[in-house]
């Protein structure tokens, strides 16, 4: 079968628009909101702090913890149960080892950082926007990062490659493939490779090579955010 056009109009390597803010959450150490299209993320970084109980600290290095969230009636299909499930264990476990890779955690033995993801509204590439906020709520928190995390899905539907899948292309009656994607633009690492769905190796390279193109953008988006909270800041300062 041959995917002609998007369905919400995009070309095929093109992102839903993006939002990015910084300190949305006053009481945290660090907190973040990113948004891809319909899909919004709020990140909150708490710590470094000492953990307890202690028997679960590390004197060699700190622990990073997420926490990955849909609200109920965040989904754009069925409601989402309330309460921990399997997927959002498993996706606060890729989160986890897609950001742990820019921290230094030697720095703060004995200690553990939280990162707490809440998705009031998803449609589709929800882990992928809860890692770019989390990676920016990890910055506003003033933890030394080797690196910006900048996530993007990218996949196939029927013949073509297609950057950013909505709900709706997610849930296309075809051949359909999920590829959620970390990257680090400095260093030129993917932190995050997962896949659902059968691509043939072109295919998955040419997704590979736009997803990382796509990375560089979402990461323009993030340092921009950041710096800006710095520049208000500095205004108010003034003032």
């Amino acid at each position: 079968m041959t995917y002609e056009r998007r369905i919400d109009g995009r070309k095929f390597d093109e992102i839903r628009p993006m939002e990015a803010k910084v300190g949305v959450i006053k009481r945290a150490d660090g907190s973040a909101m990113f948004r891809f299209g319909n899909t919004i993320a709020y990140a909150a970084v708490y710590g470094p702090r000492n953990l307890y109980p202690k028997f679960l600290q590390d004197p060699a290095q700190g622990i990073l913890r997420c926490y990955y969230n849909m609200m109920p009636f965040s989904s754009s299909g069925e409601r989402v149960r309330p309460g921990g499930s399997r997927r959002s264990k498993e996706i606060s476990m890729v989160t986890e080892k897609a950001l742990k890779t820019v921290l230094n955690l030697k720095e703060y033995p004995n200690s553990v950082v939280d990162v707490f993801i809440e998705l009031p509204q998803t449609e589709a590439g929800s882990r992928c926007a809860g890692i770019c906020a989390a990676s920016m709520a990890l910055a506003d928190a003033g933890l030394i990062m080797k690196d910006m995390v900048s996530a993007i899905s990218v996949g196939r539907v029927d013949d073509k490659v297609v950057v950013d899948l909505d709900y709706s292309e997610e849930s296309y009656d075809g051949i359909v493939a999920d590829i959620p994607i970390a990257y680090l633009p400095t260093l030129g690492k993917i932190t995050l490779l997962q896949m659902d769905g059968i691509v043939p190796k072109k295919m998955l390279i040419d997704a590979l090579q736009q997803g990382i193109k796509a990375c560089q953008k979402i990461s323009e988006v993030q340092k921009k955010a950041l710096k800006q909270k710095y520049v208000l800041e500095g205004v108010e300062d003034v003032q």
